[in-house]
């Protein structure tokens, strides 16, 4: 989908955050795992998507649980230090 083994700049690690942030939601028990553990609630999502300090968030979820960080990377099409790498650049 994104393309693998890259180094994304601002633009790209944007693009990363809200592909993970579908992919998170896609599955009920994974998303309602995310609000718990970061403290979000659903109209915070919806409110933020664009934000990159949530977007960071939602990648450093994934990075706390590889098995989630594999499956994320695995079905977009990059590799899980991309999805590192981009929770980075999201936090300046």
């Amino acid at each position: 989908m994104l393309g693998n083994d890259r180094n994304p700049d601002a633009s790209d690690a944007m693009t990363i955050g809200l592909h993970a942030l579908g992919w998170v939601i896609t599955d009920t028990d994974r998303a309602q795992r995310m609000l718990a553990v970061t403290g979000l609630a659903p109209d915070d999502l919806r409110a933020r998507a664009g934000d990159p300090a949530l977007l960071a968030a939602i990648l450093a979820f994934l990075e706390a649980h590889e098995p989630d960080l594999i499956a994320c990377a695995t079905a977009l099409d990059i590799a899980p230090a991309t999805l590192t790498t981009a929770r980075r650049q999201l936090e300046g």
